[in-house]
């Protein structure tokens, strides 16, 4: 599980994921902590109308997942209003704002950390604002494996 998540807030991840789940007619979630993160935020994206918890649950989760792979302070991911976290490796800054940024909505977030969406895309669709020399997620997305079409084993990035 990703370290900065609390133990609490792994029990409120499960418990938004079960809430979801049950909302789209789903059996509750048994997998570990990480694989719940990702469960959450597939299960959001399934959702006509998502949960609100359930959709804090995974972009929390799910930027926990990408502080604990990138580690670092170079770079600032801001998914408003439900959380930040610095990753990226490089210059390290202490006051104001970070010399790297990157700014999206709650859903486009959870495409991207799916692998629903590439980052190039996302860029030039103008769902993410990136801005800084170390702004450039593709090397980091998606947080897991992406199914080949056809329902095929997944093919890992990581």
């Amino acid at each position: 599980m990703p370290s900065t998540l609390s133990a609490s807030a792994v029990r409120r991840l499960r418990e938004s994921l079960d809430a979801q789940l049950s909302a789209l007619g789903e059996a509750p979630f048994t997998g570990d902590d990480e694989a719940a993160v990702a469960a959450c935020a597939e299960a959001v994206l399934r959702a006509e109308e998502p949960l609100r918890a359930a959709v804090k649950a995974a972009v929390r989760g799910s930027l926990a997942v990408l502080a604990d792979r990138a580690p670092g302070r170079s770079l600032e991911v801001r998914v408003p209003p439900h959380g930040a976290v610095q990753a990226v490796e490089g210059p390290r800054h202490t006051r104001g704002t970070p010399p790297g940024v990157v700014e999206t909505d709650p859903l486009t977030w959870l495409r991207l950390a799916t692998g629903r969406i590439p980052w190039a895309e996302a860029v030039s669709g103008h769902l993410v604002r990136a801005s800084g020399a170390r702004s450039d997620l593709s090397g980091h997305l998606p947080l897991w494996p992406v199914p080949p079409p056809g329902g095929a084993a997944p093919v890992s990035r990581h």
